[in-house]
């Protein structure tokens, strides 16, 4: 059994096939019994130095489940942060008052930076375009819940796949599972060749795409990302992609019945609200197994799992 305690999540790569496994298996027990006052004697700190809606009620909704205390905040203007204070210094001081720390920063790179500052545990809930760990802990958990295994599968990533920092951590967990993967974006957002290098060094498969259609009916998972405006620097090229890949249900005819389309949220128009209705849908069920999982990780760092 993998031991976690006292162990940082700030890249997907910290942790191995094994640990994924061992998380995935506290996270189903926490499915079936989420209130458990676990954590009653502990403080979870939680700072969004950048917005978040899921990510950070969910890892909340998690500790509260578990009875911790949550302190932080979500607005970074209403810190000492607005004073000129550094992220070393907010880091040290809250490190002091809390037995592990969830932290979304916009710049890449601050959460391993944060977690080398800090006397107790890290998980990194989002860094830039860089990482989204915990985002790809749940979509290994989704995928698992709704394919019976993690291994062999078709996985179709479609969209912002530039910058999108949960389809980046979803391909190197994914490298430890034989997948064959599937990238459909812009020729302006492809997948960068940092990510696929993990690919081949796995020596794997991945095949890149401009054309949706083309990879639904063999595609066991099709995991879609909105075209992230805040991500551009130039508003005309966003204009140029944003409407790139709309999924409606129309197109779903003739995918496998087992298929499946995540989707980190939130949507824009990426997913047509008809496809809501289908069986293939699982995005909503996705963002709640958020809950499990992001149990799991807390209790399983903090030792009491």
């Amino acid at each position: 059994m993998a031991n976690l305690k006292n162990k940082n999540l700030i890249s997907i790569s910290d942790y191995n096939k094994e640990e994924y496994l061992e998380i995935l298996r506290i996270a189903e027990e926490f499915e079936k019994n989420p209130k458990q006052e676990i954590l009653k004697d502990k403080v979870v700190a939680s700072i969004f130095f950048e917005p978040s809606t899921r990510t950070r009620l969910s890892f909340e909704s998690a500790a509260s489940m578990l009875g911790a205390k949550v302190i932080g905040f979500s607005n970074p203007a209403s810190t000492s942060q607005s004073k000129g204070e550094s992220l070393h210094d907010t880091i040290k001081m809250l490190s002091s008052y809390s037995d592990i720390i969830v932290m979304r920063h916009s710049i890449e790179g601050a959460a391993r930076y944060a977690a080398e500052v800090s006397s107790v545990p890290l998980i990194n809930a989002g860094d830039g375009a860089n990482q989204h760990p915990t985002q790809c802990m749940l979509d290994l958990y989704s995928i698992l819940k709704t394919q019976g295994t993690l291994e062999n599968l078709n996985i179709t990533m479609v969209g912002d796949l530039k910058y999108g920092r949960t389809v980046h951590s979803l391909v190197q967990a994914m490298c430890n599972f034989n997948a064959t993967f599937h990238f459909v974006s812009p020729n302006e957002l492809k997948m960068p060749s940092s990510v696929k290098m993990y690919i081949k060094e796995a020596n794997l498969n991945y095949h890149q795409y401009t054309d949706l259609n083309e990879v639904i009916p063999f595609s066991d998972i099709i995991y879609m990302t909105r075209i992230q405006r805040e991500r551009f620097s130039d508003p005309l090229e966003y204009e140029k992609v944003k409407d790139s890949y709309i999924l409606d249900a129309a197109m779903l005819k003739g995918c496998k019945n087992t298929m499946r389309i995540l989707h980190p949220l939130p949507r824009v128009n990426e997913i047509a609200a008809d496809v809501d209705k289908t069986t293939n849908a699982y995005y909503f069920q996705q963002a709640r197994n958020g809950v499990y999982v992001r149990q799991a990780l807390m209790a399983a760092i903090l030792g009491v799992k």
